[in-house]
């Protein structure tokens, strides 16, 4: 293998890893804009809507970093992105839900957003004026900032004036600013191998680690669903699969590339899992803005991984409580339990759901709701158990 081989370990911070993906969504979008305005290809605007707003909370839950500057990761500032990521989601799903929100929100994140981030590059001490000074990557990295917040103002424009032409002038204005936002991405990379110091912790400020936080993420997602789908299946709401979809594939592909996790077990960060998870980011974007194109596809591909990662789930999660029974000596202490149990039950209905996606009829589609509902609270409660764990361990490490 070469030095730069597919096996090689992937380097890549966290908000580069963020910043790629948001930087993807909008070149996608900027690509495909063109032939919406001339009415070639369907266009779903709540699911780029719903897209864009959780892809901004999931920037700041993770990394503390909001459309108006850096904040430190409190609770306070979880619930709110949490609560905006939900609004995305909801987005996504129901067609023409919460009427103009959506649109205001992203206004306020791209337009005074954008502004605010400007002022504070161009006046902060630590920012244009330092990076000019030590000059090299970091000047670049202030005309890639710059780039990036001036594209985001105009943005915000043709998000508020939506019309028929405000899309035919997005395909201009997005293209470019996805581009900006993968430059910005890549410079900002290098920046950190020069300058380690630059690079921060994100969990010094919060008891979620950026990993927690994804699964925070992925639990009201899936409650979220389960719950819409109850209606849905008793033709009260309108519901887009294909978004759901994309959504769902867009989550999986950030937990690839961030963390290493996928549907089936975790890897190491190398690049084929980048590149795995790159090409999944692609197919649910064009998924979340495209109706009804990848549908078959990524129908597919999530029910093939839902299973395959149930069974495997399975067999891990058991392996603790058959221990347990060969050693009635020494019994596993009760919050290892819950866990085993909510790893084994997560599993099962993870298998349950990726049948009920290749099977048609296979499972009520009221009953599916209902499994996606339990399946995030169980999520959830995992999520909960696993911070106990970490505070019993930092405990006991300072005991020792």
């Amino acid at each position: 293998m070469t030095k730069h081989g597919l096996l090689d370990k992937a380097d890549i911070a966290l908000d580069v890893v963020i910043l790629l993906v948001a930087g993807m969504m909008m070149l996608i979008a900027g690509v495909l804009l063109f032939p919406i305005s001339r009415g070639m290809i369907p266009y779903y605007e709540n699911g780029l809507y719903g897209l864009l707003l959780f892809i901004f909370a999931l920037q700041a839950a993770m990394l503390g970093k909001t459309p108006f500057g850096d904040r430190a990761r409190s609770r306070r500032l979880l619930v709110v992105w949490t609560a905006i990521a939900s609004v995305g989601i909801v987005t996504c799903f129901v067609p023409g839900a919460f009427a103009h929100v959506p649109r205001i929100l992203l206004f306020v994140c791209f337009g005074p957003g954008g502004l605010a981030l400007l002022l504070q590059m161009l006046f902060a001490e630590d920012k244009l004026r330092s990076w000019v000074r030590h000059g090299g990557i970091l000047r670049h990295l202030a005309l890639a900032c710059g780039s990036v917040y001036v594209l985001s103002i105009l943005v915000a424009v043709l998000v508020w004036r939506h019309s028929s032409l405000a899309t035919q002038a997005a395909a201009i204005v997005v293209l470019p600013y996805g581009l900006s936002i993968i430059c910005l991405a890549l410079v900002l990379q290098k920046v950190y191998r020069r300058y380690p110091q630059a690079t921060e912790s994100f969990d010094r400020d919060s008891n979620l680690a950026p990993d927690k936080v994804m699964m925070l993420m992925t639990g009201f997602f899936m409650l979220i669903l389960g719950v819409l789908l109850v209606p849905v299946s008793l033709g009260i709401l309108p519901f887009s699969a294909s978004a759901q979809l994309g959504l769902l594939v867009i989550i999986l592909a950030i937990q690839m590339i961030a963390f290493g996790n996928t549907p089936i077990g975790a890897f190491p960060r190398s690049w084929l899992l980048v590149l795995f998870g790159s090409v999944f980011a692609a197919l649910g974007i064009i998924s979340c803005i495209v109706p009804g194109v990848l549908v078959p596809c990524l129908t597919l591909i999530v029910a093939t991984l839902n299973i395959l990662g149930g069974v495997i789930g399975v067999k891990k999660a058991c392996a603790p409580l058959l221990k347990k029974s060969e050693q009635p000596g020494e019994p596993l202490p009760r919050i290892l339990v819950s866990l085993c149990r909510t790893q084994l039950t997560m599993n099962v209905l993870s298998i349950l759901f990726g049948a009920s996606m290749l099977i048609s009829g296979f499972i009520p589609a009221l009953a599916i709701g209902v499994i996606l509902a339990a399946n995030g609270c169980l999520l959830l409660f995992l999520l909960r158990i696993l911070v106990i764990l970490e505070r019993m361990q930092r405990n006991a490490e300072t005991a020792a």
